[in-house]
């Protein structure tokens, strides 16, 4: 048995495929379907059912693809405890972003980093929570950033940032002579939101159930981005709310229909996240340094009242 043999193990299972498994782990087909077979040779058992399409994990396969995942994931620990002894910072590390996050915290964060760090080679993926979640389980991302808390088995989390919700609140608009909004001003049905899929949507959403304005409607207009709902309260649709950073690029003649929230304003809880395994936590630590010392700077609010997100996504 040899890790190489649990490696591609690990790729059939994810791939339910042998060819398309070989060609992620850069091998050919014929060699990688030899090692596993070897493999189930030397265990004198199937892991893997090959009559069905696609291929489909037998129990006993299942109970070894999921120690082999421990196994590689503490060979790789190996070479991590190696670079720690010797204060190394580099290599590879992918990093994934939820969508609502990454175009506000990426350019606030990245030239720093490869400035400071240039042999780690940063590789970075705007995905959903949900999908962190799992590549982060399945060793496919090193770490995530995420609104938290998500209280998922395995995950760490430590936060980054604290940031408030704003409202943008158009002329003319019920609010629009408002000073500052409280969470009794929000109706659920008046508020543009981004579409399904968005935790801070879910997060908007479980914010205005604490309010007795919410009336069980359908939302009239639902988007992909904060720009897009920005625009659309414009034409006189609605309200909606933003995250802190969302406002600040905003032109000069928008930011007169922000609307800050009284204090404590209502806010997500943004965290990197990471198996609790720890590899590559040198970098982790220097990433996590690196942001929130730059997001301090921006976000000066202390008091703040987290509003989790309901939905993993």
């Amino acid at each position: 048995m040899t890790i190489t043999q649990l490696q591609y193990v690990l790729a059939v299972a994810e791939h339910k495929n042998f060819t398309l498994a070989a060609e992620k782990s850069f091998v050919t087909q014929p060699t990688l379907s030899m090692q596993v077979q070897k493999l189930e040779d030397e265990l004198d058992v199937l892991i893997f059912d090959r009559s069905k399409k696609p291929i489909t994990i037998t129990e006993v396969g299942k109970k070894i693809v999921a120690q082999a995942k421990n196994i590689v994931a503490e060979a790789d620990r190996i070479k991590d405890i190696v670079d720690q002894d010797k204060g190394f910072i580099g290599g590879d590390y992918t990093l994934g972003i939820i969508p609502t996050v990454m175009p506000t915290l990426l350019p606030m964060f990245l030239n720093t980093f490869i400035k400071k760090y240039p042999k780690v080679n940063l590789i970075i993926k705007e995905q959903s929570t949900n999908t962190l979640i799992k590549n982060i389980l399945d060793g496919h991302l090193d770490a995530g950033i995420a609104a938290t808390p998500l209280e998922i088995e395995f995950i760490k989390e430590r936060p980054l940032y604290y940031e408030p919700f704003v409202g943008y609140v158009p002329e003319n608009h019920r609010l629009s002579n408002e000073k500052e909004l409280t969470t009794s001003h929000l109706d659920v049905s008046d508020i543009l939101l981004l579409q399904d899929g968005h935790c801070f949507r879910e997060g908007v959403i479980n914010l205005c159930k604490n309010t007795k304005n919410i009336n069980g409607e359908q939302f009239k207009i639902e988007s992909g981005s904060f720009e897009t709902l920005v625009s659309l309260s414009d034409e006189g649709m609605g309200m909606t709310l933003l995250p802190y950073l969302n406002t600040l690029h905003l032109e000069t003649s928008k930011k007169k229909n922000l609307k800050t929230f009284k204090s404590p304003p209502p806010a997500r809880e943004i965290s990197l996240i990471y198996h609790k395994s720890e590899l590559k936590i040198q970098i982790t630590d220097a990433l996590r340094d690196v942001i929130s010392s730059i997001v301090r700077g921006a976000i000066a609010f202390q008091d703040v009242n987290i509003i989790s997100p309901l939905a993993k996504n």
